[in-house]
């Protein structure tokens, strides 16, 4: 069973629906035993940084959270969900879980070469593999995945980043920590990569 944590995100049934569609079971919830006892975890996310950090706060889950990535239970935070894994993010000023070293950076062009750039980052792009995953099983070099965002991940430890994408800059589009994953890019509307991402995650499935 992948849990799906429940903190009033507006994409958790999308994922969920992606899920399925691969033969996966999951669970949609808050429940801390739920939580405790799943065989892998996603912490989706859609909205912004402190919001979504009280919630988790609100129903006791930051704890939780941080006990079971210490588990070793792979657990996959998706676009919000990924950039909440870091200490602190330019969007607000809540600590963010502080799992991962490194901020949120809010994309900023003003007076460069890329002011034509438009925030937020909204579309297709492409991502660029620094170290290969699990997770990136039979994903090429240069696959087009789904943004939407205005704040990218940036982590202190580059040993851990998975894929950067080219937006202006090189930003970490995807880490991997042991059994620690985090994309920026949404991948169930991202195609068959996207897909295929879910795929390799739930092959994961803590025994």
């Amino acid at each position: 069973m992948i849990v799906i944590i429940d903190y009033g995100a507006g994409n958790l049934r999308s994922v969920q629906k992606a899920l399925e569609q691969l033969g996966y079971q999951s669970l949609i919830t808050r429940d801390k035993t739920e939580i405790r006892t799943a065989k892998a975890i996603i912490l989706p996310g859609v909205g912004s940084f402190d919001s979504a950090i009280k919630e988790l706060r609100q129903h006791g889950l930051e704890g939780i959270i941080q006990e079971v990535i210490a588990r070793k239970i792979p657990f996959l935070g998706i676009c919000l969900g990924y950039q909440l894994l870091f200490q602190t993010s330019e969007e607000g000023s809540e600590k963010g879980l502080g799992i991962i070293e490194g901020a949120a950076k809010r994309f900023n062009f003003t007076g460069t070469s890329f002011s034509n750039h438009q925030i937020p980052h909204m579309g297709w792009n492409r991502l660029l593999i620094k170290h290969k995953n699990p997770l990136l099983k039979d994903i090429p070099e240069g696959s087009m995945v789904y943004f939407a965002h205005s704040y990218y991940p940036d982590p202190k430890d580059k040993a851990i980043i998975m894929t950067e994408t080219d937006y202006g800059l090189n930003f970490a589009s995807s880490i991997a920590k042991d059994n620690l994953f985090g994309i920026q890019f949404h991948p169930e509307k991202s195609g068959e990569v996207g897909l295929k991402m879910l795929k390799n995650f739930g092959s994961m499935l803590s025994k």
